[in-house]
């Protein structure tokens, strides 16, 4: 018997989602660290150095943790496939929490990688009604992306697809395109320049479940028949 067969397929998944997720904030905020110390005086091109990291990296999870996992790294997501049916009430349970703690694990390497306190609480505010807007857009252009792509059977391009639509929110949004609820919360946990202060989470987070669920309604009316490829969300997973 393989290591892989002795392992229950929940634990791999959500070990799949914790790494994800982790890998996912190390990049954002590892990238927006370097861009800022690598261009200090350009904040233009500081936010381009983070987006194409941040879409490249992105890519490069889905196609490394998606078969496992499907590569959701993201509550929304995962919680838009649970209405679809696309995972378990169990497969919530373990990829919510896994999510969340692979994002702190994912802050507290960067912050380190880069010689900085493992924990730097930031003190950025991102407190704007046009920043909230974005959030909701961001998170209901995502999530009908995704589900687009499972219900048109492109599982191959939607790494690509999902990574240059993150890219590209970075510059059409007024937020950068958190569009998740793990990366707001991660991103607090360092003073930099991909932070976020605390007191700005809760907003982010209400407007991205807003945008998520209106996501969600727009995929039932377009693609009736996504139930039958949820389980195919981000990218096909392994099954039982």
């Amino acid at each position: 018997m393989s290591a892989a067969a002795r392992v229950p397929l929940l634990a791999r998944q959500a070990l799949a989602e914790f790494l994800g997720s982790a890998g996912l904030v190390t990049v954002v905020i590892g990238s927006g660290i370097a861009a800022q110390r690598l261009s200090p005086d350009d904040v233009g091109l500081q936010l381009l150095e983070n987006a194409l990291a941040t879409g490249a990296g992105l890519v490069a999870l889905i196609l490394a943790f998606g078969p496992v996992s499907g590569g959701h790294f993201n509550p929304v997501v995962t919680l838009a496939d649970r209405f679809f049916r696309g995972v378990s009430n169990r497969q919530v349970a373990a990829y919510l929490p896994a999510q969340l703690l692979g994002g702190i694990g994912g802050a507290m390497a960067a912050n380190l990688m880069f010689d900085l306190p493992a924990v730097s609480v930031s003190g950025k505010d991102r407190s704007a009604g046009g920043l909230w807007l974005s959030e909701a857009l961001a998170t209901f252009g995502l999530v009908v992306l995704i589900f687009a792509l499972a219900r048109a059977g492109r599982a191959a391009v939607t790494p690509l697809a999902v990574g240059a639509y993150i890219t590209a929110a970075y510059w059409w949004s007024s937020s950068t395109s958190f569009a998740n609820p793990m990366i707001d919360l991660a991103r607090t946990l360092s003073d930099t320049f991909a932070g976020i202060a605390p007191s700005s989470v809760p907003m982010f987070l209400l407007m991205q479940l807003l945008g998520g669920a209106a996501g969600v309604a727009a995929v039932a009316v377009l693609y009736p028949g996504v139930p039958a490829v949820a389980d195919a969300v981000v990218v096909p997973k392994e099954s039982s």
